[in-house]
């Protein structure tokens, strides 16, 4: 052992990217869905460019064997984090091959199983890391060409970065071998695994589109992904630098922990929008496409050299999504997103003092405040300069990580604009330059009249009434519409009834659905028009106003139900799931109500997403049906991938604890449990 230490160096104080250049990767790779772990053997190409005596790669909580380089067994110091090369390294090419083992605590996921037939495994590194799973590098300033070839049962479809260079089937197991032909942060390796069948458009450029989809969603497909193509074509010209990689890949998976990833070539997203027709109207993809789309250039082309300058990337992808989406919903959409970020920033503005170039800013300064300096940016120094700033910006530092000064440096090249000011005032204050931000929204006529009614809040409904009127019978977008309905809330209903059949005669979703909302008393005089809101076309808009006609008007509960039946909802059963603890709740409606319990239980089960059961778990407290199933779904929440859920699972039993019962209920069948439940639940049964 004395040999391993006789060479740690004061490298451990210096950046190894400045010592060591690592090439490309190949991974050979399998994956153990029952035992939920991976194993494979991995080759790294590498240069040293400076003499050096130890090289790290990450890899967290490994088991390492067979290490070599160039072939010659070498020492190595493994910790739970990384492994350590101990060797005297000169200036030159090497080859470094290992095999190892993980069962990784996060980043890769096991969602259902080969048994039931529903399973899912996908990654996500950003935030968490790859190198829970692959042996790779944290510092995202380590860029490498990746290549997997993953080894998986022929029943399933792989999916990776890269391009699909072969695919071959032995005895059962299917080898996909995928590569990549430039190099990339190791946060952006991907892999996806499911039954899923896929449809493959091209972008006007060539670049095929592989969009992705559960064959029982096959019915969804057009609508989730109405907009891709459109999408790809416009940013590819938008942006003026041809996309970077050679195939895009759209995958959605169960369970996932954000809204999407962009990792290179290849977009994860939650399932939760793949919709219908109807459930696009509150739930479009849209967004979240242009977004994941954006980030192929900022953020997988070029990356942020560390956390300060995240807003190169995250506000960067926020502001070309929006450009995007003004291309698909119009100008009067982009301005009321513009409008709407900038009201949230100003709110925020109040208490969150850390601005854009600091580490720790929140995900709005990150997102909102940094597209907001970007439309600022772009306002000031005119179109033409800025289209080719960002050209020459992606072009000089492609495959490469990028500072604030870099992007600045580019715009300097193409207009004399004070950018020292604009850091100050957009990037580095924690203010919002509302004087700026209303210059660029008055652009719009419809965000003019928004701010105008802004002035209003204070002012008497009987002085503003003729005004509400006029703007809800012009047409005059449906934002400005919604914010009249939003003052309408604390006034008297007789004082702004009329207001609010104008609201609903708009025939507008939006605006209707504004007005379901913001009533939670319905008048029996009003009851008519109200029950309208069940037939629009809008899961959200049911949702509230079938529970609020419900909770209103017990006369008619029966009538509401048989009515609503039928419904389902979007993918996590909104609509069924609140239909069922109606029905459940309403006395002589169903004389055998088994069956409905029965199904609501089913939902909280882990045969369903998280946002399903825990719709489930919340209505089974609420009305009180709480069995053993019940208390056992609920534990198994605490111990989800997802914090939101298991969160919920943990403050749900807290309450429940409070009940003598409960606990004893709790303390029962705490041995039927698995360890992790058993560990969560003893935690929490211990807690004063």
């Amino acid at each position: 052992m004395k040999y391993v230490f006789l060479f740690i160096s004061a490298f451990t104080f210096a950046q190894q990217t400045q010592f060591v250049d690592f090439k490309s990767v190949l991974g050979k790779i399998a994956i153990n869905s029952t035992e939920k772990t991976i194993s494979g053997e991995v080759i790294y190409d590498f240069e040293v460019i400076k003499s050096i005596d130890t090289i790290k790669i990450d890899g967290q909580n490994m088991v390492f064997a067979n290490i070599k380089i160039n072939g010659k067994t070498i020492p190595f110091i493994q910790t739970s984090k990384q492994m350590q090369l101990v060797f005297p390294f000169k200036k030159g090419k090497n080859k470094l091959t290992f095999d190892y083992t993980a069962k990784p605590k996060q980043t890769l996921y096991f969602i259902g199983s080969e048994l039931t037939d529903n399973l899912q495994i996908w990654t996500q590194g950003q935030g968490k890391y790859t190198s829970n799973w692959f042996p790779s590098f944290d510092d995202v300033n380590e860029k490498v060409i990746f290549n997997l070839e993953i080894a998986f049962s022929e029943n399933y479809q792989v999916i990776s970065n890269g391009v699909l260079k072969e695919k071959v089937n032995t005895d059962g197991i299917t080898f996909w071998n995928y590569q990549m032909q430039k190099p990339m942060s190791s946060y952006l390796l991907m892999l996806a695994i499911g039954k899923f069948e896929k449809k493959i458009a091209y972008s006007k450029s060539g670049i095929p589109l592989e969009m992705y989809f559960e064959p029982q969603n096959s019915s969804k497909f057009e609508t989730t992904y109405c907009n891709s193509k459109r999408i790809f074509d416009f940013l590819e010209k938008e942006i003026g630098v041809k996309y970077p990689w050679k195939i895009y890949r759209q995958v959605p998976v169960r369970d996932f922990l954000y809204a999407g990833m962009e990792n290179t070539s290849a977009t994860l997203f939650a399932t939760r929008y793949v919709v219908d027709s109807i459930g696009f109207e509150d739930r479009s993809y849209s967004n979240v496409n242009a977004h994941e789309l954006a980030h192929q250039w900022f953020g997988d082309l070029i990356t942020a050299e560390n956390g300060k300058q995240h807003w190169l990337q995250e506000g960067f992808a926020t502001y070309y999504a929006l450009l995007a989406e003004k291309e698909i919903y119009g100008e009067d959409y982009f301005y009321s997103k513009l409008y709407e970020a900038a009201q949230q920033l100003k709110f925020a503005s109040r208490t969150d003092t850390i601005p854009v170039l600091n580490a720790k800013a929140s995900s709005l300064s990150f997102y909102q405040k940094g597209a907001w300096a970007l439309h600022i940016l772009h306002e000031k120094i005119g179109d033409k300069a800025f289209k080719k700033a960002i050209k020459s910006y992606l072009k000089k530092y492609s495959f490469q990580t990028v500072n604030t000064a870099d992007f600045f440096a580019e715009i300097k090249k193409v207009s004399k604009y004070d950018l020292d000011n604009f850091s100050k005032v957009w990037l580095e204050d924690s203010n919002f330059n509302t004087l700026e931000a209303n210059a660029l929204l008055n652009k719009n006529n419809s965000i003019k009249i928004q701010l105008e009614l802004d002035k209003m809040k204070n002012i008497p409904l009987a002085e503003k009434k003729d005004f509400f009127t006029k703007v809800i019978q012009s047409s005059v977008y449906f934002s400005v519409k919604e914010a009249i309905i939003s003052q309408l809330k604390t006034e008297n209903f007789e004082d702004k009834k009329a207001l609010l059949i104008l609201a609903l005669q708009t025939n507008n979703l939006q605006v209707r659905q504004a007005v379901a909302s913001s009533l939670y008393q319905i008048p029996e005089d009003f009851r008519e028009q109200y029950e309208t809101l069940l037939l629009d076309k809008s899961y959200q808009t049911q949702e509230i106003a079938l529970y609020n006609l419900w909770n209103n008007f017990p006369e008619f509960r029966s009538n509401y139900l048989e009515q609503s039946k039928e419904w389902i909802g979007f993918n996590d059963y909104n609509l069924r799931t609140l239909w069922l603890s109606l029905a459940l709740s309403t006395p002589d409606y169903i004389s055998n109500k088994v069956p409905l319990i029965s199904e609501l239980i089913a939902y909280s089960s882990l045969n369903y997403e998280a946002t399903t059961r825990q719709n489930a778990l919340e209505k089974l407290i609420a009305f009180n049906l709480v069995n053993d199933t019940v208390l056992k779904n609920l534990v198994n929440a605490t111990t989800h991938h997802m914090w939101q859920f298991s969160k919920f699972g943990r403050d749900s039993i807290r309450k429940l604890l409070k009940n003598p019962l409960m606990r004893t209920s709790f303390e029962r069948i705490i041995m039927e449990l698995n360890d992790a439940e058993q560990f969560q639940l003893n935690r929490l049964l211990k807690e004063k």
